[in-house]
């Protein structure tokens, strides 16, 4: 998925950034100069027989307790790497963006996340970042806002 050009089409505003490869969402906000709060994260479960994503801020892991809940399902566990590199064919693993909907996967975002006015989204690289009205990624994504992850110091 060509995130630019996908937000582009939607008319949205954003802001391409390109920093040096970073794999995880911390160091992204560290080349940034932003708070790992503003820093979304995707993390992919699979609840069920099905998968689903999970939007976190930088600063927060997931509670599969919680996300099972969340999910409404009767068992979870994190999608194995492979798993990930079938599902999102066109990005790096650990770098898929946040729009389920282009992927056929239902949306979650902890609530934390939701509380910023802008957040930073990974757009399919680990050089490549997005940022973008927390309105127009709701919009867009239209996730189910939901309690799932811990903050971590």
């Amino acid at each position: 998925m060509d995130v630019a050009k996908f937000l582009k089409k939607q008319k949205v505003k954003f802001q391409l950034r390109h920093h040096p490869a970073r794999y995880t969402a911390q160091e992204v906000a560290a080349a940034e100069h932003i708070t790992g709060e503003e820093v979304a994260k995707v993390v992919i479960v699979k609840a069920d027989d099905a998968f689903a994503m999970c939007v976190l801020p930088a600063t927060y892991v997931l509670d599969m307790k919680r996300a099972k809940k969340a999910l409404g399902a009767k068992s979870a566990r994190l999608a194995t790497e492979e798993e990930i590199g079938g599902l999102f064919p066109d990005c790096e693993v650990g770098a898929m963006p946040p729009f389920g909907a282009e992927y056929n996967l239902p949306v979650y975002v902890e609530e934390h996340l939701s509380a910023d006015e802008q957040i930073l989204v990974p757009a399919g690289t680990h050089e490549d970042s997005v940022l973008l009205a927390w309105a127009d990624y709701e919009r867009l994504a239209q996730p189910k806002v939901a309690s799932f992850g811990t903050h971590v110091d």
